[in-house]
């Protein structure tokens, strides 16, 4: 209780912390705490999981569990002003709750010196209590994942598992990370039902009983995916679309893919192992915690099966995040739940070292006086480094929620008060902007408008043609963007003219930066800029003769899915990332298209043909850099072939200082069917200089 009333204590000095940086209003620290508020209250309203009235079901919340407590709470009157402060308790609760859990658990693995220091070091833990008051679903996680742990090894000795699973599943639903960690305690529980059945000390059907129930948590975590399934088409939620380095970029590369991987679960080899700045763990930590594991393994085998999925569990959630761009982003947030049981590990470390000064292998404790007070003497440095940073992490706290007052929510009172009802928004940062507005958003980087991810992850010609493929009533009518990742870079659009040449508002970020920390933002100005969509599928016609039989729109994932086409990329590594261009015509006319940079060739095959006639293909192009001035435009030869057959070679004249239009003809012979592969390819294979050149799209007419 003393260690549950501590985690409480601090708990509330870090709110103090955030109302004494925001004139005595609590603020969150995140925009993703609003994506969060605005799911359950939309939620609470009957709207399941529509982030606008009137969407589609939209994944988000990479919280689902967390999102139906908020809706609980919106529904039993934690509304409007009310949500956050009850999300911040909740979530306060919670982390003491967790502090408690982890002290009983320490002290059934070990003894009771054990859980006491364990449960004191996560209440006083800096990053633990930024993550509970934060108003996230990460008090919730860290509950459940030690909660888990402490039932199994309650009913570990009947041979049974009833609660266990039930709070693994809670986890697999709490998380992407808590699946993990789940199934790999349902793997724990499973092989601790059927030794006794290898055994023969129990009987098989029991044992296939048990382990049934033992599975709960991986039914929930695929009903998960298939709910996602239903809901938008795919089993990968919207946040992994839009964060993944599975698809980030348009190309998926296995080798780079494995290093950008490893480079961030080195990263957090640093932070755990104490050799970053950034004040979450003592130096030297994850050797102890190696200690920890090794010691409960070999010398406490009762736990062995919990140990060893716990320890597999726990690298996997680190490598999974480490597979995602915002790994180290927002304090690691997504690993701040596991952090209770890398601390109890560190504790079981240190214990394992006074073992091998002297204490018994049955596990009664012979301690002489030298061997414990140098323990307790270690254990209290580490107290004292987590105690030192404790102020660190409550400004940090109330430091980033001031930031999140003066960007975000800023926006989102002068988009209320400015802009004229009804108007949509699109914006990169769809939380407080939403939430404190009651203005339709439109999240072009994914996260809450579905099937926006792999656009923006494409470039912002692929953005553009997204977003003008949209029923006009549903276009942003303004955006709130700033030039800088996530989500593609801005300059194009302005240029295109479909951002206004100048912002109606900006907004800078005057906070100063957390010591060790960067912003808790990612940009230091945001713009407000009205949307112009007058040449919205201008690029769409072009003059070639005969009768257009079919249209590819390079840019525009629809088409390029439906002509299965393929930039065929010189190098590993390239990336064919799309642009959008406005150019003024000979005759006076602006016309708006996208396209993608390519470097080598480009795969595709054209439908609706009529075999044996000629194939006329018309094809707009720019080259790689914009050209200047006077300068003649001058783009590569290109070897064109027909289902894998050379044809000849594609030489496209000398144009002026807007796109080149040129047209090259398949004789008649090669059109055998109502389709045709085509390739355009270098005319030397491997060799530089290689063709570098914008496509815009292709025009098939016979």
């Amino acid at each position: 209780m003393t260690i549950g009333a501590a985690a409480l204590l601090l708990g509330a000095v870090f709110v103090v912390t955030d109302l004494a940086y925001n004139r005595g209003k609590l603020i969150a620290p995140l925009d993703d705490v609003y994506i969060h508020l605005q799911y359950g209250s939309q939620l609470g309203r009957g709207y399941f999981f529509q982030y606008n009235t009137g969407d589609p079901i939209s994944t988000g919340a990479s919280s689902l569990l967390y999102v139906v407590v908020l809706g609980l709470a919106y529904t039993s009157g934690f509304r409007d002003n009310l949500l956050l402060p009850f999300a911040v308790s909740f979530g306060i609760l919670c982390f003491a709750l967790t502090a408690s859990c982890v002290y009983a658990l320490g002290r059934r693995l070990v003894d009771k010196s054990v859980g006491v220091w364990s449960g004191l070091l996560v209440a006083v833990s800096g990053p633990l209590l930024w993550g509970a008051t934060s108003g996230m679903e990460v008090g919730l996680v860290a509950l459940l994942v030690v909660a888990s742990l402490l039932f199994f090894t309650k009913e570990m000795p009947l041979g049974r598992f009833l609660l266990t699973p039930i709070l693994a599943a809670l986890l697999a639903l709490a998380r992407p990370e808590g699946l993990i960690f789940a199934t790999a305690l349902s793997g724990a529980m499973c092989w601790t039902i059927f030794a006794p059945v290898r055994h023969r000390s129990s009987t098989r059907a029991g044992g296939l009983s048990g382990a049934a129930w033992s599975l709960l948590p991986l039914v929930a975590g695929l009903g998960q995916l298939f709910f996602y399934r239903w809901a938008t088409g795919t089993m990968a939620a919207n946040g992994v679309q839009s964060k993944s380095f599975l698809y980030d970029h348009p190309v998926l590369y296995l080798g780079e893919f494995i290093d950008r991987t490893m480079w961030n679960f080195r990263g957090f080899l640093d932070v755990f192992g104490g050799l970053s700045t950034r004040d979450f763990t003592f130096p030297g930590a994850v050797f102890f915690v190696v200690l920890g594991v090794f010691y409960l393994v070999t010398k406490r085998a009762l736990w062995r099966p919990l140990i060893i999925a716990t320890t597999v569990s726990l690298i996997a959630v680190l490598i999974s995040v480490s597979t995602l761009v915002t790994a180290h982003a927002q304090n690691l947030r997504y690993v701040q739940p596991f952090m209770p049981i890398f601390g109890l590990l560190s504790v079981v470390g240190a214990y394992g070292l006074m073992d091998v000064g002297g204490w018994g292998d049955a596990g009664r404790i012979e301690r002489s006086r030298r061997t414990v007070a140098v323990a307790h003497a270690a254990l209290a440095m580490v107290l004292v480094f987590s105690l030192s940073s404790l102020p660190t992490w409550a400004l940090r706290l109330g430091q980033e929620a001031a930031t999140i007052r003066e960007t975000d929510i800023s926006v989102a009172h002068w988009i209320s008060g400015n802009l004229p009802p009804g108007a949509t928004v699109g914006v990169k940062d769809v939380g407080a902007v939403k939430y404190f507005s009651n203005h339709r958003v439109v999240d072009v980087i994914g996260l809450t408008t579905n099937h926006m991810a792999q656009a923006s992850n494409n470039g912002i010609g692929t953005l553009y043609e997204a977003l003008r493929h949209m029923p006009a009533r549903e276009r942003p009518d303004y955006f709130a963007f700033y030039d800088t990742t996530p989500g593609p870079l801005i300059d194009d659009l302005r240029d295109s003219g479909v951002l206004g040449s100048s912002p109606l508002m900006t907004f800078d970020v005057e906070s100063p930066s957390p010591a060790n920390s960067g912003l808790i933002v990612p940009f230091v100005q945001l713009g407000i800029y009205r949307a112009d969509w007058s040449l919205a599928g201008t690029g769409d016609q072009t003059k070639t003769p005969g009768t257009v039989r079919d249209y590819l729109n390079v840019g525009d994932l629809a088409s390029e899915g439906a002509h299965s086409y393929a930039p065929q990329l010189a190098l590993v590594g390239m990336q064919p990332m799309s642009v959008v261009r406005r150019v003024s015509l000979p005759d006076g006319r602006l016309v708006l298209d996208s396209g993608r940079r390519i470097v080598g060739g480009e795969r595709f095959v054209a439908h609706n043909l009529v075999p044996g006639r000629p194939l006329l293909i018309t094809s707009r192009a720019d080259v790689g850099d914009t050209p200047r001035g006077d300068q003649i435009m001058v783009l590569p030869d290109l070897l064109v072939l027909a289902h894998g057959v050379p044809v000849g070679r594609w030489h496209r004249p000398p144009g002026g200082t807007i796109w080149n239009e040129s047209s090259f003809t398949i004789p008649g012979a090669l059109v055998t069917g109502p389709s045709l592969a085509l390739e355009l390819a270098a005319p030397r294979q491997l060799l530089s200089p290689y063709p570098d050149y914008i496509s815009f799209g292709y025009w098939f007419s016979q």
